[in-house]
């Protein structure tokens, strides 16, 4: 099975920078998209960014639209998140996920998504 690693979590303050990023591991792996995904208790998780490998296409959710950039390392098994001006409202678990249902556009939904990693926390103050 492939499995997901996410790193780079931690507490920052606000108006700071982060960088996460998720390495798939297992056989040999290519997924048509990835994602990053947050949860805080309470809430439903929440997509906030997709990346197709294909053409490359991003999407973003309109919270993080403009400060979040999500991008795939030259090894292709590697997607990072790189999360500048974060503000307290962005503390939650954060989690990638890997290979869309065919015909997934826009920004993906959790049920759109097949492996998910284990989560890294992030913490702004």
């Amino acid at each position: 099975d492939v499995q997901l690693v996410e790193s780079g979590g931690g507490s920052v303050q606000a108006g700071g920078s982060l960088r996460l990023s998720c390495v798939a591991a297992g056989p040999t792996y290519s997924s048509n998209c990835m994602g990053w995904f947050r949860h805080t208790p309470g809430e439903e998780r929440e997509p906030i960014a997709t990346l197709y490998t294909g053409d490359g296409e991003t999407v973003y959710a309109d919270s993080v639209k403009g400060r979040f950039t999500i991008s795939q390392d030259d090894a292709q098994n590697t997607v990072v998140l790189q999360m500048n001006g974060l503000k307290p409202q962005d503390t939650a678990m954060y989690y990638c996920a890997a290979d869309c249902r065919f015909g997934t556009r826009g920004l993906a939904e959790s049920a759109d998504f097949t492996y998910w990693g284990q989560g890294t926390q992030v913490t702004v103050s």
